[in-house]
């Protein structure tokens, strides 16, 4: 191998200089490679395991790896849910002295799969649904940061279980580009470019038999463009009301924290008599639900995941007739008597198949199941145990997170770092 080979990283691993740069990627061996279904991708990429984990490799030119290294080191620091880059190889040469493209690695996002991938097994109705609903949701947190994606797709998303709902995940920042803030004309733009290409994916499936039949995929890639417009109002719209109406910033805020997102900064401006206000969030920030349990219990989870432990321990609390004492405390006790012996009742040799807060949503569902099927309030410790036995164990081994076991999946030409 040339002496040549070039590693970018914050902090990278010297195991890095084991892999075999000097042959192109997809000729390199199966022994260093991990089986996990890929997305659509331009580009060729591997997955590969390294140090105990798994990295996706992407093979790219030097200037483009650079610069979406850095997009994606600044959507981490912006807290923007997006894969986490590790670092770029680059003067790389095959056997013969011939130039081989630069490679920019990520970290896998454990539990997380592509699309596709999703539509490769029968899947509940409305999976098509809530998968564009978690990409406006991310497409909306992308321009409220000043990004310009320039191409938005189900493609360049990941997807994790988040409860009921989904979490969307960049994981292509190939194209995008990012600002101090965005015109209503990148917006429209990103949001166009969206909404054709998620109704070409879906069509694609549809040809396929992989969609639902009651899919109509136009309706779905409008719907995101509904939705999206309705979730940027509702986080960026002004709202004015009479000087005795002052009870509606409260609310507004409210309103935004029940979406998931906190009001960092507000506008609030009076008329010359003091008769009228107008108010208009100006730095909105999301995670509500998630800050506040990991505030709580320091447990890190999705938001709809947040939501629903949080509401288990409002029900602690209340059964427990502790609503008078701080927060803070019931929260240690809910987490040492609750959640964590929940989840310990999963043995080790299954604790890989979903993510300990998955999990206890998923015990949370079949208790609830369970009681109303004998008739009577099902302890958690008794519902942890028949959710292992009839529900976790039977999931094949390796099967991630959101319902697919991936040692079935076609190895298709498609990649999870864009």
């Amino acid at each position: 191998m040339s002496d040549r080979l070039q590693i970018t990283a914050a902090a990278a691993d010297p195991a890095l200089l084991d892999l075999p740069w000097d042959v192109p990627l997809e000729d390199w061996p199966a022994e260093v490679l991990a089986a996990l279904p890929r997305g659509i991708s331009r580009h060729v990429v591997r997955f590969v395991r390294l140090s105990g984990r798994i990295i996706a490799v992407k093979e790219i030119g030097e200037t483009v790896a650079y610069r979406e290294y850095e997009l994606l080191r600044a959507l981490r620091r912006l807290g923007v849910p997006s894969v986490e880059p590790l670092g770029v190889i680059t003067g790389r040469r095959d056997s013969t002295g011939e130039r081989l493209e630069a490679a920019l690695i990520t970290k896998h996002l454990q539990f997380s799969l592509p699309y596709r991938a999703l539509f490769s097994q029968q899947l509940q109705p409305g999976t098509s649904a809530r998968l564009v609903d978690a990409l406006t949701v991310l497409l909306v947190r992308l321009h409220l940061t000043g990004f310009y994606w320039g191409d938005v797709s189900l493609s360049n998303t990941l997807f994790r279980r988040d409860a009921e709902n989904f979490a969307a995940y960049l994981v292509d920042a190939e194209t995008g580009d990012l600002h101090d803030r965005l015109t209503p004309g990148q917006r429209g733009y990103d949001l166009e470019v969206a909404r054709v290409n998620i109704i070409g994916e879906l069509m694609d499936l549809e040809a396929g038999g992989l969609l639902e039949a009651e899919v109509d995929p136009v309706a779905i890639g409008n719907r995101l463009a509904e939705r999206y417009e309705r979730l940027w109002d509702a986080l960026t719209g002004a709202e004015s009301f009479g000087a005795a109406d002052r009870w509606r910033v409260a609310a507004r805020i409210e309103r935004l924290n029940e979406l998931g997102f906190d009001v960092a900064e507000l506008d609030i401006v009076t008329d010359v008599d003091g008769t009228t206000v107008s108010i208009q969030p100006k730095v909105v920030d999301a995670g509500h639900h998630a800050r506040r349990l990991a505030r709580l219990t320091g447990l890190d989870v999705e938001e709809s995941q947040a939501r629903r432990l949080l509401n288990d321990l409002d029900q602690y609390r209340a059964s427990t007739e502790r609503q008078n004492e701080p927060e803070d405390r019931v929260a240690r006790d809910w987490l040492t008597e609750v959640f964590e012996p929940a989840v310990r009742a999963v043995p080790g040799d299954l604790r890989g198949k979903l993510e300990p807060a998955q999990v206890f949503h998923e015990m949370l569902d079949h208790r609830w199941f369970v009681s109303a099927e004998q008739d009577r309030d099902v302890p958690m410790s008794e519902a942890a145990q028949t959710y292992v036995e009839r529900v976790l164990r039977d999931r094949p081994d390796e099967k991630a997170v959101l319902g697919v076991d991936t040692a079935s999946l076609p190895q298709v030409a498609e990649d999870e770092a864009g």
